[in-house]
């Protein structure tokens, strides 16, 4: 099978995009999915993203995890989702799609920055030294000191696995900056290593941030290892809405490879 496939990238977190409004591609073949993200063997990215057609939106986005695997949320792939919508004339400035947990509707501007709204949240649960909570997908928030030294692979595994168990989190290690900036760093599971970028970690890290009192404003600068990224939100009755995950969306390449 020859697949044409382009390549997308945002703040470093990159993906393999295939339009499959044909549903031609074998979205059960794990081992093909792994093999196209693998960066040795294949095209190399941290995940693969399918554009369908939608019966209730303009489009639907179908994620894969670089292991094979169908993934939750993944906010930074629905912002280069969003791009390759635009580039493919599906959408123009303003779009509803529907993802793995359920619809979200983003804008793009010329200059690629992709607002991607994201799902309200109700619950964060705080413990002595981190907070979980899930913003399309499950997330570990710890503040560590050193964080540009900090053993993200070793550390993040750790918790990935001893902590959460066989389904696991996503881990994200977090350092104050200046007044509502923070640094972050994410081991993503699925991925199983560091990523240069987590957009559902960042949501994750802004959120938790504001609820342990941390930063007063409803706008936080996330600075990842491949950029920088901004979250916006407001807090009503003890719950978070309109929270949107903003940020640059492009495609690096296109090409075709054979399966």
């Amino acid at each position: 099978m020859q697949l044409k496939f382009y390549k997308y990238q945002g703040t470093g977190n990159d993906f393999v995009m295939i339009d499959n409004r044909s549903l031609s591609f074998p979205k059960e073949n794990t081992e093909l999915v792994a093999n196209l993200c693998d960066r040795r063997f294949g095209i190399g990215a941290d995940g693969l993203i399918l554009l369908e057609d939608d019966d209730a939106a303009d489009f639907r986005m179908v994620y894969y995890n670089a292991d094979g695997h169908e993934g939750s949320l993944c906010g930074n792939g629905g912002r280069c989702t969003v791009a390759f919508a635009k580039f493919l004339g599906i959408i123009d400035k303003d779009t509803r799609f529907n993802a793995a947990d359920g619809g979200h509707r983003a804008t793009i501007d010329d200059d690629g920055t992709v607002s991607l709204q994201m799902q309200d949240l109700t619950e964060i649960r705080e413990k002595s030294n981190y907070a979980f909570l899930n913003t399309g997908s499950p997330h570990h928030v710890q503040l560590v000191k050193g964080i540009e030294d900090f053993d993200v692979y070793n550390e993040g595994r750790k918790i990935r696995y001893g902590l959460y168990g066989k389904r696991g989190s996503n881990v994200n290690f977090v350092e104050p900056l200046d007044d509502d900036c923070f640094a972050v760093r994410t081991y993503e599971r699925g991925v199983e290593d560091e990523t240069l970028s987590c957009g559902t970690g960042v949501t994750a890290v802004a959120l938790a941030m504001h609820s342990q009192g941390r930063i007063k404003a409803n706008q936080v600068k996330l600075r990842v290892q491949g950029g920088q990224l901004k979250v916006k939100f407001n807090k009503k009755d003890g719950v978070y809405r309109d929270i949107y995950l903003i940020g640059p969306a492009e495609q690096v390449f296109k090409g075709e490879i054979e399966c």
